[in-house]
């Protein structure tokens, strides 16, 4: 299941901040903040789609997060590869390292990445 574009932004702060209150999270957002009761529904969409979970004290409720950020991300990453670079990480690799403009000091730290985990398989 995927998060919206709203949902994904309510989730990183959620991600940042670990535990948080309706207060904390409407805190967190830049000006102009939503409204509570966006938030409040959009925390509803992602407790019932999994993302998100909830305790109780008292009258408020204090949200935390069911999915870790990288294995949702990680899902979305493959899912990307599969989609739309015919499940060719290579295809997906070429296009990154060709489109994003990076530099060559980033394109060596890039390497040194890729060579490390290649010396662990």
């Amino acid at each position: 299941m995927q998060l919206s574009k709203s949902e994904e932004e309510l989730m990183n702060i959620i991600w940042k901040q670990k535990k948080a209150f309706m207060k904390d999270l409407l805190d967190a957002y830049p000006d102009p903040k939503p409204a509570t009761t966006t938030v409040a529904t959009l925390l509803k969409r992602m407790t019932d789609k999994g993302f998100v979970a909830y305790k109780s004290l008292g009258r408020s409720r204090e949200y935390f997060p069911l999915v870790k950020k990288k294995d949702y991300f990680s899902k979305h990453v493959n899912g990307l590869i599969k989609n739309f670079f015919n499940n060719s990480p290579g295809q997906f690799a070429s296009f990154f390292t060709q489109e994003t403009n990076l530099s060559k000091l980033e394109l060596e730290e890039l390497k040194k990445l890729i060579d490390k985990e290649i010396e662990k398989k």
